[in-house]
């Protein structure tokens, strides 16, 4: 197995991570029912992910702003930030081995554990 290196190999590591996100019974939902445009959102993921990874200035958005919106219609809990997770993991390990591949697998963890508590700091403030 090879390491990260290029946006296709970046294509490769989102778009099959997030078919079997799709398939995943517990959480395939959250995504199943809210992106409409399949093919323009993995561009986004593609985006964010060749932006962290190999630092091409490509992606602007809030990702944080987006799943706040989402878990007002589909609360999160900590337990789906896991299996996003444990699915990350997975899949990475089919595909890449590697400085970058270690890199994005710690960045997953950052951003989940930091998505979950930006989640919930806000749920707080509103009670």
């Amino acid at each position: 197995m090879k390491d990260i290196e290029t946006r296709e190999d970046i294509q490769l590591l989102v778009s099959s991570f997030y078919e079997k996100v799709r398939a995943n019974e517990e959480i395939g939902y959250f995504f199943n029912k809210t992106i409409k445009d399949w093919d323009k959102h993995t561009e986004k993921l593609v985006d964010f992910w060749e932006t962290n990874l190999l630092f091409v200035r490509k992606y602007k958005n809030n990702p944080f702003l987006a799943h706040h919106e989402l878990d007002q219609k589909f609360p999160f809990e900590q337990y789906h930030f896991g299996i996003w997770l444990q699915l990350w993991f997975q899949n990475m390990d089919t595909l890449f081995e590697g400085e970058v591949a270690e890199t994005a697998k710690r960045r997953a963890r950052k951003m989940a554990t930091f998505m979950y508590l930006n989640i919930f700091e806000n749920r707080t403030k509103k009670d």
